[in-house]
């Protein structure tokens, strides 16, 4: 049986979504010029030297994701010259579902693992904002199992991928809440934002819209990622 604080902490994150959705839809941001998206595991028609690997928050709509993923990849765009960057959104429902990270989890790993073996040379940047957090962390071998919208870890990235994947950009964490961060081998690699008061990575926060403001951390990440690879 969940316990009140986490009935609580899932109601926070069902009006957060709802918000996020309809911030989301009337914004420009909506409307990232261009990245060659697939939101299928299967290899791309052509290798990339970079792919941003996305997963986005709950109920979030946009091409990555209109809150974090869609503004990180395109000033991403503008930090990496000489080249080929392209995104992959997550396939997985990014809903309320008790079984939703974990199907996250599996096809990031999924997309990992085949990106690795037809495109060798690729790197990868990992991004995850909410949700999405909880599914890189599950990724990358960091339980959320607990935290709002998490779930056990069912994949991991393997360990012949795991030197290419050489950035992790995480925003509004869930795991945070329970005093969990990045630990270990993709530590170095990782930057972990979590806005003041909010509700979602910081227990006991209480300032909703901080969870929606992530959109203003997107140079700060893209720089930090863009130096890594």
């Amino acid at each position: 049986m969940r316990s009140p604080s986490s009935r609580r902490r899932r109601r926070t994150v069902t009006r957060l979504a709802v918000a996020a959705s309809l911030i989301a839809g009337g914004s420009a941001v909506v409307a990232l010029t261009a990245p060659v998206v697939s939101a299928a595991p299967a290899v791309s028609a052509a290798c990339s030297d970079i792919e941003v690997v996305s997963a986005r928050g709950t109920f979030e709509p946009g091409t990555l994701g209109a809150i974090v993923c869609d503004p990180v990849f395109a000033a991403l765009k503008k930090r990496i010259s000489g080249k080929t960057l392209t995104g992959h959104r997550v396939d997985y429902p990014a809903d309320l579902g008790l079984t939703s990270a974990a199907q996250g989890n599996a096809e990031l790993v999924n997309r990992v693992r085949s990106q690795a073996t037809f495109c060798p040379n690729q790197r990868f940047i990992l991004v995850g904002y909410s949700q999405g957090a909880n599914v890189v962390d599950n990724s990358i071998g960091i339980s959320s199992d607990g935290a709002v919208v998490g779930s056990p870890i069912v994949a991991t990235i393997p360990a012949s991928a795991e030197p290419k994947a050489a950035a992790v950009l995480l925003f509004g964490n869930p795991i945070r809440a329970l005093g969990k961060s990045v630990t270990g081998t993709y530590a170095s690699r990782a930057k972990d934002f979590c806005a003041t008061g909010d509700p979602v990575c910081e227990k006991g926060g209480g300032d909703v819209l901080a969870h929606l403001g992530y959109g203003a951390n997107a140079d700060e990440a893209a720089d930090f990622a863009a130096g890594k690879v």
